[in-house]
Formats: structure tokens, C-alpha cells, sequence
């Protein structure tokens, strides 16, 4: 307590004046003066009991985090590498490494060993921040081209007890330690160290989604992420969107930009759920009021409610259909500004006593004033489904160069197609060949250790996106998909993959999907399946399997899927309608690079390695022989053998479909 009083009353040097004029640990550091014992800023989860942290408690977790690496040997410009799920630790290291005027990386937990090694490599990581046991093992496994990395710090201490020799590793408990031993000897040594630290230097660096190679080094600084933060809460209203919900990985920049920005910036609460498994149940008893997720998320949510309410009774699934019908019929009167009547409104309200609240309450977000989906673009039934049933769902784009988020569609202007506004302060302009171009003080400082690809990303002062689209006649922004990616078949015609595969994503029964057509005659994909729902599907019908090998390749199954691309292609134009597919024999994974760490596909690597069955499908076969090397996450290797089918969406169905 001594301690926490002292280091509030060095910080006190600070001028009072807007908060955007400092760094992010300066700004930690005025809020935990403003704010103190008084107010929750961190929220989280362990053994089913809920722990808060005040706003002094963050800054004093900080201080003797930024002091132990301190004592470490940690200096200004040094790198510290984070690789945690999503926990206090995450911010009090990310912080605490800036306030010695470090800079931070995080990584994902779910990147092999070789993935970290090689990131921590590009970077001169000196230091490692690791959660747990298996993000340990995965960096002695590669200890040999980890000589420059000098400590490895884990949080969670389960099964480390047999690593207590290794001088290598320390616990967290005795980073603090070391903290506390160096705060004592030097009182003044925070302090000093943070007011140092300037707006405009370099906070992290974050990779870009590498959908198109090797993952880039985006530059940001603490001015990058006061800027975007400033931007969002201009347009938020602070006393309905005070409690976030933290549950998408720490290296996407999402939860960096509300992590690092608003919540900092803004003075609201972060919470963090117990584990992935618990997350809807924790979302009931927080009841967050503002959440940014991924598209998949939505997706996923989306499907697991659909199927439900296939599996209900008949009296259950009519008043669902009746129930979203009313809600369709008001937020198209919305979209289009027209007044509902009064007896749609009388209707709306009924449905929502009855189904709407009740519904949201069990997913989780029964209390949620605002959610937005952002990263890889979205079906717009997706957000028709969830606005109907009462979720305040919409659209946003933005981008890691960009710090996060800068574009979102206003409460009382959802559009299907749009993805709407730009925040405050962010200028959003198209150039002469379609490509989306941004400006503002959230834009990036460049790629690390690149500069050519730097220059490329500029166009003057105007950041390029790499994504065509459009300014709609009310300003709304439509993007059309990425540049480098819109196909045109072999009559000239020009569409988005994304367009197609967002639609076809929207069934419960598939996970993913990957089109192709460029200077073909007709466009064809690869399916994905759904392994749970189409699981629980194939059970209902009394159909044995066993892996998701042998599921994908039941001609009933094939089947499902038909009947779904069909439905998909009454909604697309005639020259975007699928006319072959093939559904894959294993699940796309980014262990294999087929999907970055964020879950988006990297179409030139998937063509190039299944172009076997690509061309397959415009040579008119049948079928085509399979022999793939699969590898596992423990190191085992598998040779599949399998015969996978090309269906044609306009032929006849399976004769044991008919039946």
C-alpha cells in the first residue's frame, strides 16, 4: 500500500492537461491519480470467482512489472515479446515495457514453435512475457536460435515446478519481486523512466494478417492509439458502453485499440473471461455493454442459434420464424428511415418480452448497447439475422496501419451493404482506380526493418488499404472486396470472392469456404464443413461416421451442402453463382498455412495447394484422388488416402438423396 502511495504521489509531476498528449503508461499513470481505489478498471476471472483490480492497482502491477524488467536488464528501445491469452498480465506487461520506453510484440498462443522462434528472431526480442507450460516448452524447444533472448517470464505456474533449476525461466510472482527489490532502491526510478517516454515514439509493433505472404511488422505509436481511442469515444456514449468484453487474441489489433486506447483513454472497465470454453456464461454475468469481435465469431454464433432452432418443435420454431419476420419488417423500415407503425411497434415489443431478450440473455449478451464486427468481411444476413432478433449488431472496417477500427455505421444508419462512417477525425477518400485510401493521426509509422513495402503502402500522405470500394450517396463506405483479388471470368465480368464466400458462410453446415474463377467460364469453390453442426446433423439422420474425413465425403451430407450452395446462388447475380464445388477432406488450418492466425484465408497459398482439385473441377471429372500429408500438432505425421467428389450444383441430386 506504502508503495502504491508513493508511486501515485511521483506521478503527480504530471501536467494535468488533455490525456492524448501522452503516452499510454502516462496516461495509466493521470487516471490512476483521477480515478485511484475507487473505480474497477480490470475484471477477471479464476476458479469461478470474479477479481477486480482498481485503477491504482493497474498502475501499481505496472510499475513493478516495468521495474522488475528493469532489473532484468531491460533498457529503452528494447523489445518485449507477449505471448498470453487474454489477462491483466497482458496489459500490465505491454505497459510496464513502454514505461521503461520499451517496445512490445504479442504473439499468438496458438503459433507453433517455429512460428514464435522466428517472430522473436525478426524482432531482437530480448525479453519474453509467456503464459503458460506449453508456450514454454514451445520456446526450449527452439533454444538454440533464441541466443539473444536473455529471460523468458511465465505467468501461470502450473507444471513449471520441474523448470525451478533453469535459469532461463522466472515466474511472474518473482519478476514482481524483483520489482518491488528495485522500487525500493531506487523510489524515483519509475518516474524518471515515464516521463521520458514522448507521444510519438514507437508503443508496439503488431504483425498484419499475412493473407497475402509473410506476415508484415506494423509500426504504432502511443499518438496512433490516443488518435483512434480519441476518435471512438467521441462517438460513444461513455455511460451505456462503460464495460468491454476483452475475448479476441491480444496481437489482433482490435483489443489492442480498445485495450491500450479507449479503455485507458476513456476510463471504462475491462474484463476478461475465465477460459474460450466459459465465455458465454461469463458475458451473462458481467453483462458487457459494448463488444468488437471477429466475423467468425458471428458466424459461429449465429449458426449454433440457427441449428437450435432447426432441432425445436414445430410450436417453438413458428413463433421463431414469426418473431424474426417482425424484427426484419423494423429494421427495414430503419434502414430506410421510414416510421413503423404502431401496430409493428406493439408487435416488436411483444416479440421482444418473448423471444428477443430471453434469447440474447442466454448467449451472453442480453445487456450488450452496442456490437461490432470487424477483420474479414461479413455476410450481410449475418447482421440481418442478429439486428432482427434485438442485437444492436453492425459493420466496421478498419485496419492494423490504421490502429484498429475508423470506420463504423451509426446507430440509426445500418445499411446491409455499407460498413459505414468515418470516426472523427479520420478522413476516408477513393482513388482513381477504386482503392480505398485513409488519413488521419492513427495512421502507422511503417513496417519494421522494411522500407520499400513502407513506401508502397503510402500514396502521399494517404495510407493505401489494398481494398476497392466506394462512397455511397449518403457517405457510407462499401468496400468490394481486396484489389488484388477481385476475379474477372473469362467474359470480363468483375466480383468479389468475399462477396460469395461471406454468403455461403452464413449456413449453419459450413465453416469455410474459398471461391475461384479468375478467367474461367464459371466459378467453383472449396467447402469446408461445419464438423459440429453438421455432426449433430448427421446423427439426427442415423448416419455413422467417424472422422471429419469420412463425415465431409457422406453422400448425404454431400447433399446438405448442395441444397445450401443452391439456396446461395437464388441470391447471387447469374455470373457469381457457383456451378461446381468440392468439400475438402480436412478442415483449412493455419497450423498448415492455409488461414493466418486470424482465422482469414490465404487464397494464393490454399490455390496453389489444392490446384490439383481446382483444375479437377473445370476439366469435367468426376472425382479425383487424394494423397496429403497431414501433420499434427505434436510433430506426428499422417499420409491420407481418400477419393473426393466434384459436385455439380445444377445436376440432379444423389440418387440416395432422392430416396
Amino acid at each position: 500500500m506504502a508503495d502504491m502511495a508513493r508511486a501515485e504521489d511521483q506521478c503527480k509531476g504530471i501536467e494535468d492537461e488533455a490525456l492524448a498528449h501522452h503516452t499510454l503508461p502516462q496516461i495509466l499513470a493521470l487516471q490512476a491519480e483521477r480515478l485511484g481505489r475507487g473505480q474497477t478498471a480490470l475484471r477477471k476471472k479464476d476458479y469461478g470467482i470474479w477479481k477486480s483490480y482498481s485503477w491504482s492497482d493497474y498502475l501499481e502491477f505496472t510499475r513493478l512489472t516495468a521495474l522488475g524488467l528493469k532489473a532484468l536488464g531491460f533498457n529503452r528501445g528494447d523489445r518485449l515479446a507477449i505471448i498470453t491469452d487474454n489477462h491483466p498480465e497482458w496489459l500490465f506487461s505491454e505497459l510496464g515495457a513502454q514505461s521503461m520506453g520499451g517496445i512490445t510484440v504479442n504473439l499468438f498462443t496458438s503459433s507453433v514453435s517455429d512460428e514464435l522462434a522466428g517472430m522473436l528472431n525478426r524482432t531482437g526480442s530480448a525479453f519474453v512475457v509467456a503464459q503458460d507450460q506449453e508456450q514454454v516448452d514451445k520456446l526450449l524447444d527452439k533454444r538454440d536460435r533464441l541466443c539473444h533472448v536473455k529471460r523468458i517470464i511465465y505467468i501461470d505456474k502450473t507444471g513449471m515446478r520441474t523448470y525451478e533449476d533453469d535459469s532461463w525461466l522466472m515466474s511472474y510472482q518473482e519478476l514482481l519481486e524483483a520489482g518491488r527489490k528495485k522500487g525500493n532502491e531506487d523510489s524515483e526510478l519509475f518516474c524518471k523512466e515515464l516521463m521520458q517516454g514522448r507521444p510519438d515514439d514507437s508503443a508496439l509493433m503488431i504483425t498484419t494478417s499475412g493473407t497475402t505472404g509473410v506476415a508484415k511488422l506494423a509500426m504504432l505509436s502511443h499518438s496512433n492509439f490516443t488518435a483512434i481511442a480519441s476518435s471512438w469515444l467521441a462517438v460513444l456514449d461513455r455511460q451505456s458502453c462503460k464495460n468491454w468484453f476483452s475475448i479476441s487474441p491480444p496481437p489482433w489489433i482490435v483489443d489492442q485499440m480498445w485495450g491500450i486506447g479507449v479503455a485507458l483513454l476513456g476510463g471504462t472497465i475491462m474484463n476478461f473471461p475465465e477460459t474460450v470454453e466459459t465465455i458465454t456464461e461469463d458475458f451473462r454475468e458481467i453483462g458487457p455493454n459494448v463488444i468488437i469481435t471477429s466475423s467468425r465469431f458471428w458466424e459461429n454464433l449465429a449458426s449454433q442459434i440457427r441449428v437450435k432452432i432447426a432441432d425445436a418443435g414445430f410450436i417453438n420454431k413458428l413463433v421463431f420464424r414469426l418473431a424474426e419476420k417482425i424484427g426484419n419488417a423494423v429494421i427495414d423500415n430503419q434502414s430506410r428511415g421510414l416510421p413503423v407503425s404502431f401496430g409493428l411497434r406493439i408487435a416488436h415489443g411483444l416479440a421482444s418480452i418473448a423471444l428477443y431478450r430471453p434469447l440474447l440473455d442466454r448467449i451472453g449478451c442480453g445487456a450488450v448497447v452496442s456490437a461490432f464486427t470487424g477483420g474479414h468481411p461479413i455476410s450481410p444476413d449475418v447482421i440481418r439475422f442478429f439486428r432482427a432478433i434485438g442485437l444492436n449488431l453492425k459493420q466496421c472496417y478498419g485496419l492494423t496501419e490504421a490502429c484498429g477500427i475508423f470506420q463504423v455505421q451509426p446507430d440509426n444508419e445500418v445499411k446491409d451493404e455499407t460498413v459505414g462512417l468515418s470516426l472523427p477525425g479520420i478522413t476516408v477518400k477513393i482513388s482513381s482506380d477504386q482503392e480505398v485510401l485513409v488519413g488521419g493521426r492513427n495512421i502507422f509509422r511503417g513496417y519494421y526493418n522494411d522500407f520499400d513495402a513502407t513506401q508502397k503502402a503510402f500514396d502521399e500522405q494517404w495510407l493505401k488499404t489494398g481494398d476497392a470500394g466506394y462512397l455511397d450517396e449518403n457517405n457510407h463506405l462499401v468496400i468490394i472486396g481486396r484489389k488484388e483479388d477481385i476475379i474477372r471470368n473469362k467474359d470480363g465480368s468483375a466480383f468479389s470472392p468475399d462477396f460469395i464466400e461471406t454468403r455461403l458462410k452464413f449456413s449453419p453446415y459450413i465453416q469455410e469456404a474459398v471461391t475461384f474463377g479468375e478467367g474461367r467460364t464459371f466459378i467453383t469453390a472449396l467447402i469446408n464443413i461445419d464438423m459440429g453442426n453438421v455432426g449433430s446433423w448427421a446423427e439426427d439422420q442415423m448416419i455413422p461416421y467417424t472422422t471429419y474425413t469420412d463425415l465431409s465425403q457422406q453422400t448425404a451430407v454431400e447433399n446438405l451442402i448442395l441444397q445450401e450452395v443452391r439456396e446461395v446462388n437464388k441470391r447471387l447475380p447469374v455470373p457469381m453463382r457457383i456451378k461446381k464445388f468440392i468439400i475438402l477432406y480436412k478442415l483449412l488450418d493455419a497450423d498448415d498455412e492455409e488461414l493466418t492466425r486470424t482465422g482469414k484465408v490465404r487464397r494464393r497459398f490454399v490455390y496453389g495447394l489444392y490446384i490439383k482439385l481446382i483444375e479437377a473441377m473445370y476439366n469435367n471429372e468426376e472425382s479425383v484422388a487424394v494423397k496429403a500429408v497431414i501433420k499434427y500438432r505434436d510433430g506426428q505425421v499422417n499420409v491420407l488416402e481418400t477419393m473426393v467428389k466434384i459436385v455439380n450444383v445444377e445436376s440432379d441430386l444423389p440418387r440416395e438423396s432422392q430416396e
